[in-house]
């Protein structure tokens, strides 16, 4: 046992040695060490497109506006996972072509990530679809969209840009961030993910979805606002409905910060419903073994709260 250790310790040494006079002989730059090699690739696109369709796996995709009023895009990729791009009957085409052989998914160090950077020439465009898996997504403002349909695994989404219809964005583990937009319809959804959304404006309905990960609205308008999830908690703060609120939670907590809507309806098992509402309203409040406390009035559109083992706690300024 000894000797198998001073050896094992002897090889660790070694390896630790070798890699650091690897680095040291390429000026300690780690980008020098991948065992995948990557390429940069930059297509001009001269035809007119209306819409935009990115199609990749690990790549990086970022929306830049064009300083000389010429489309191009930038790809920062494997030699063997290159990107096809094209303007095909009216749409901007951006297709992984994987051509990597079983041996090439053998790598031992990897400090580089697939990067795409689209510059466009205009700021308002038709539909946008974008799906990836641990890639990571930013639109920036000013772009506008007729639609937008982003479909990731693992991967961040941020998200400035408005949409004069849907705006859909659905990620796994990863987080989605929307702010400063316009929508006549959000449908936001996570697993295990965190969802923010602030200073949102939807003439329609506002969906958010999640499982574990925690949920945080702040200053929406919208229709209907209607939220589903496990464990994850829910904040509104300053967020408005015309019509109905919908919310359903299993463990976690929904808190509410001078919102309001014409009818609220939350339910949750052992997570409390606790906070403040803009206006009166005819409270059906019940729980199993929490504490209740909410105004005593007879105006007002409905609001009904359940809860198991949570607390109902409401005011009205």
């Amino acid at each position: 046992m000894k000797i198998l250790f001073i050896t094992a310790s002897i090889l660790v040494i070694l390896g630790i040695i070798l890699f650091v006079a690897a680095l040291a002989s390429n000026n300690w730059d780690f980008a020098k060490l991948n065992s995948e090699k990557f390429q940069s690739n930059a297509y001009s696109i001269l035809e007119d497109f209306q819409g935009i369709s990115v199609n990749t796996d690990t790549a990086d995709v970022r929306f830049v506006l064009s300083g000389d009023g010429v489309c191009k895009v930038e790809c920062y990729e494997q030699k063997k996972m290159s990107h096809r791009v094209s303007a095909k009957n009216g749409t901007l085409e951006i297709a992984l072509e994987d051509t990597r052989k079983w041996y090439d998914y053998i790598t031992f160090f990897s400090f580089s990530s697939p990067k795409i950077t689209v510059y466009l020439p205009q700021t308002q465009y038709a539909a946008l679809n974008i799906k990836s898996d641990t890639g990571d997504v930013e639109i920036p403002n000013p772009f506008q969209f007729d639609s937008m349909d982003i479909d990731l695994s693992t991967g961040d989404v941020k998200c400035y840009a408005s949409a004069a219809g849907l705006i859909k964005i659905k990620t796994s583990t990863g987080d989605i961030l929307a702010e400063s937009i316009s929508a006549d319809t959000l449908d936001l959804a996570v697993s295990t993910g965190k969802v923010q959304a602030k200073s949102i404006t939807c003439q329609g309905n506002v969906s958010i979805q999640v499982s574990t990960g925690n949920a945080t609205l702040t200053d929406v308008q919208c229709k209907n606002l209607r939220s589903d999830g496990s464990t994850g908690d829910l904040h509104l703060q300053g967020v408005v409905a015309a019509e109905r609120f919908s919310i359903e939670r299993s463990t976690g907590d929904v808190k509410l910060n001078r919102c309001d809507a014409a009818e609220i309806e939350i339910e949750t098992d052992t997570g409390s419903v606790t906070g403040s509402l803009l206006t009166p309203k005819v409270f059906l409040a019940e729980t199993d073994t929490g504490r209740v406390d909410v105004p005593k009035s007879t105006i007002g559109g409905r609001c009904q709260i359940e809860t198991d083992t949570g607390n109902i706690l409401i005011t009205i300024p």
